[in-house]
Formats: C-alpha cells, sequence, structure tokens
C-alpha cells in the first residue's frame, strides 16, 4: 500500500531525487525526460524514489 504523501514532503522528497540526479546518480526507472526534476517525478509517480519521510 502506498503512502500518501502531503505538498510538502512530495515536494521535499522530489527536489531531494533530482539534486542526486543532477549530480549524475543513475535513474531508477527508464525515462525519455533528461530534466531531473522530471526524472524524480518519474520515480515518484512510480514509487522508486529510495527516501522515505519520518514523522
Amino acid at each position: 500500500m502506498a503512502k500518501k504523501y502531503n505538498k510538502y514532503e512530495k515536494a521535499r522528497l522530489i527536489s531531494a531525487r533530482a539534486l542526486q540526479l543532477s549530480k549524475g546518480v543513475v535513474p531508477l526507472v527508464r525515462t525519455n525526460e533528461i530534466n531531473p526534476i522530471n526524472q524524480a517525478e518519474e520515480e515518484f509517480k512510480k514509487d522508486r524514489i529510495p527516501f522515505d519521510v519520518c514523522n
């Protein structure tokens, strides 16, 4: 069951992953996107971002 994130948590997860992708980390999903933010959004949609939000 996928966790529901609020808009702030979602933004934080995507921005952290986009920073990693911009530094040259290999993407976890195949995509034609070049922009790291769009790549991170694709990973988020497919539940592949390797982070979680701790409460």
